[in-house]
């Protein structure tokens, strides 16, 4: 399966932005979807993941209450509703998704096995 993120772009703190994560070649029914991202200097952290089966939900704490995972099946996209935007959410966001994952390493980014191609957040303060 083929991974396409999209949506970033420059935005002011306190405002919003929608990601997707497109996939093509087959259909993410039964895949595990996590968001990742890494800014500059730093490394890639766990933002966001929905489960393979039962649409479990799990969330960086220090995304927890701002921002959102969905998933669209017949679209076969996932979303990732970033609200309350601040200046330290600016990086480059990854989708990323497994349908061999297990739950406990779904924080995990080695855990997947298929990666978008990153979009770029920048949060302006």
């Amino acid at each position: 399966v083929q991974l396409q993120a999209s949506g970033g772009g420059l935005v002011q703190a306190g405002g919003s932005l929608r990601l997707s994560c497109a996939a093509s070649g087959g259909t993410l029914r039964g895949y595990a979807v996590g968001w990742f991202r890494q800014a500059p200097g730093k490394e890639r952290e766990f933002v966001a993941g929905y489960s393979r089966t039962g649409g479990y939900t799990y969330y960086a704490d220090s995304v927890k209450g701002r921002f959102t995972i969905s998933r669209d099946n017949a679209k076969n996209t996932v979303y990732l509703q970033m609200n309350s935007l601040e200046p330290e959410d600016t990086a480059v966001y990854y989708c990323a998704a497994s349908n061999s994952i297990i739950q406990s390493r779904y924080r995990d980014y080695d855990g997947y096995r298929y990666w978008g191609q990153g979009t770029l957040v920048t949060v302006s303060s």
